[in-house]
């Protein structure tokens, strides 16, 4: 059966309050050991709930046993349980985390022990000294969510998890009494309010290292995305990813969509599987000159790009100057792809001049475009075979090149050929299998059999991948690529011309490529109930959730070391460096020290000098023994020096001092002041106090 205190609990749900008032009154008749506990596991709760996505399902299911457990214990008022249960809990944990992770160090071993140990801690929740430890150990718990995300909505969750902790230390520090729980969160948001200004100074100084926390996952199989290889049918669904690749804010009309290419990787070399960079290693006579020519009026933008651990920078075609960055240096290679001198692994923001229309690659035949040509031997039959249908057609030679492009161009828009993110797995021949059986596919699909086909023509071609297309941002301004605008298109080699884009989706999907029907990842029930019952106002919200996270992505995300020195820059600094960094740092807290020292010293001015003249003297006989007089008179505190020092000069002289103390407060026309009294306290012929 329920203890009493369950009971009281239940008692408060009257039929004549409404459900909050019956549960808030129901709650503060809890005794107060039973009330903190529950406070405290609904704390832990939530930090738990936040990291439940990362974290094994064996994992979420024993935290949420144990806390429940814990809470029903604390109701029944009943004994937490025996060491030996606790120990057989942690090494079942351990084992479990052994055969998950195959290790027990590590990121993601490492927070599943955190989120375990910490609802265990909470069986031998005994003590204050239990509790403050179980306080820091989900301050680390905390810590830990920004291993997986930095996101604005984690930030919120964490910052109420940091006010629940923070109200659960200043109640801890409250042994007397029954404070209410809404004056310890005062408390708590007052400090968190104070600290505001030293984490502000701290965040914008304090020097900015490599990120600690939030490497992404590396794999991309299965999802869209960009990688620097493409294996082409071996993915039988594709699944929309709708996370932010990179956002960019054009200066004046942007381009139109349909000309919005990213370019990335550029893939030549196939294997009959997958496709890959072109390998190196051959002479450099060999070598395609990027030969790149640009014309018409520039497109000024600026791009912030999320980390994927790449060397790349996705520019829009073509880029003529190398972007300056706030760290490294950028290079183009002959393919017109840039490149960094390291990986992207934090948020990168850069200002770039691209121009729509360009050339590039050799104008004539030359000795390396025969690496664009090569097929693997034994693969795709048929589409060698209509190939050659083709080109006794149309004529062979490189200058039939364009009537053969526009031919299968043409077969793509009116051969049946459709576009489709479910296309199943393909077999060993892709290319016969898109242009015979099959007839769909994603963009790969597309992309790689239209390069199969070019070469099998002797026309060389190539893959570009990147990204294609965005949303524009109404609210902010700001295009938002995703990693599901993810593209590969073709570039084929004209003679006269050199290379020239050719996007065979296009043919196939030509919503794909403009604004029509560009590609979405599944929407939640909330947002498809709100989009069915009010296109617009989801539309808008949208776009109003997309610029707060821009926002939160540019000024606290992006802040990074060229951002502090710029702020240096801006403070007058020429040439800023971390030295300099440091002693503004260090000028700060000197400053803000000062101001401190100041505001204390003032702070104590206005005090009453004869309420501190008062506790200064309670101080000092509480010191020599005299206790139990904190809130007596001075009236009060003389009878009570008379009878513990009895018949003395001192308990006269001092007795006779706080009278006169007392007059000049309340008396009228009193002549003492309040500096002769200061003067006679040191007078008084005060005992030697005892050594502690």
């Amino acid at each position: 059966m329920l203890t009493k205190a369950s009971s009281s609990l239940k008692s408060n749900f009257g039929a004549g309050r409404r459900p909050a008032q019956r549960w808030s009154a129901g709650v503060q008749s809890l005794p107060r050991d039973t009330r903190d506990t529950l406070f405290l596991l609904a704390v832990i709760g939530w930090v738990v709930v936040m990291q439940v996505a990362h974290i094994p399902w064996w994992c979420s299911v024993l935290t949420a046993g144990v806390l429940v457990w814990r809470a029903r214990l604390a109701l029944r008022n009943q004994p937490l349980p025996g060491w030996r249960l606790r120990l057989g809990l942690l090494v079942v944990t351990l084992v479990a985390t052994w055969i998950t992770h195959q290790t027990l160090l590590g990121r993601d071993a490492g927070v599943t022990l955190v989120v375990v140990l910490l609802a265990l801690k909470t069986l031998e929740l005994r003590a204050r000294r239990d509790a403050f430890v179980i306080f820091f150990l989900a301050f680390f718990a905390l810590l830990t969510h920004f291993f997986y995300s930095q996101s604005l909505l984690t930030a919120a969750g964490i910052l109420i998890a940091l006010l629940g902790l923070l109200t659960a230390l200043v109640n801890a520090h409250l042994p007397v009494g029954r404070p209410p729980l809404m004056q310890s969160a005062r408390t708590a948001g007052g400090m968190a309010l104070l600290g505001a200004p030293i984490m502000l100074v701290l965040f914008l100084l304090f020097p900015r290292m490599a990120p600690l926390w939030g490497l992404p996952d590396d794999g991309m199989t299965g999802r869209s995305g960009l990688s620097n290889t493409m294996k082409v049918g071996e993915i039988a669904k594709l699944v929309l990813d709708d996370r932010t690749a990179l956002r960019v804010r054009f200066e004046g009309r942007p381009p139109p969509q349909a000309q919005l290419y990213f370019r990335g990787p550029v893939l030549s070399d196939f294997d009959g599987v997958e496709w890959r960079p072109l390998r190196s290693g051959f002479p450099a006579q060999m070598a395609l000159p990027a030969n790149l020519q640009v014309a018409g009026e520039p497109v000024r933008y600026q791009i912030t790009m999320e980390p994927n651990q790449r060397p790349w920078l996705l520019m829009l075609e073509a880029t003529l100057e190398a972007p300056r960055l706030p760290s490294g240096e950028a290079r183009m290679t002959a393919d017109l792809q840039w490149r960094t001198d390291r990986p992207v692994s934090e948020r990168l923001r850069f200002d770039a001049v691209s121009y729509p229309q360009f050339r590039h690659g050799p104008a004539e035949q030359v000795v390396g475009l025969q690496d664009h040509l090569e097929l693997p031997p034994g693969y795709n039959p048929r589409t060698l075979a209509l190939a050659q249908d083709l080109r006794r057609e149309f004529g062979a030679g490189p200058q039939n090149a364009p009537a053969l492009v526009d031919a299968v161009m043409n077969r793509l828009r009116t051969g049946g050929y459709s576009y489709t993110l479910d296309p199943g797995v393909y077999g060993a021949n892709t290319a016969d299998e898109f242009w015979f059986d099959r007839r769909e596919g994603f963009c790969e699909h597309i992309a790689s059999s239209f390069v199969i086909l070019m070469r099998a023509m002797d026309i060389p071609a190539r893959i570009v991948t990147g990204y294609q297309g965005g949303e524009l941002n109404g609210v902010d301004g700001y295009w938002t690529v995703r990693q599901r605008d993810a593209h590969a298109w073709t570039e084929v080699w004209l003679q006269g011309q050199g290379w020239v884009r050719v996007d065979p989706t296009s043919a196939v999907a030509p919503g794909r490529t403009g604004s029509l029907e560009r590609l979405s990842a599944p929407e939640g029930l909330f947002a498809g109930a709100v989009r069915t019952l009010n296109p617009t106002l989801a539309a808008q919200l949208r776009d109003l959730w997309e610029a707060v996270n821009s926002g939160w992505d540019q000024w606290v995300l992006n802040y990074t070391q060229g951002q502090q020195l710029n702020l240096l820059k801006n403070l007058g600094f020429s040439a800023p460096s971390w030295t300099d960094l440091a002693y503004v740092l260090i000028g700060v807290v000197v400053l803000v020290s000062l101001a401190g020292a100041t505001w204390t010293l003032w702070e104590r001015q206005q005090h009453d000098p004869w309420l501190r003249l008062l506790r200064r003297t309670a101080a000092r006989l509480r010191r020599l023994g005299l206790t139990d007089h904190e809130t007596l008179t001075p009236r009060g505190l003389a009878q009570r020096v008379r009878q513990h020092w009895g018949d003395t000069a001192f308990a006269y002289n001092l007795s006779d001092w706080l009278l006169r103390l007392e007059a000049q407060r309340y008396a009228r026309n009193s002549p003492l002041t309040l500096a002769t009294l200061q003067a006679e306290y040191q007078q008084l012929g005060w005992p030697r106090e005892p050594k502690r």
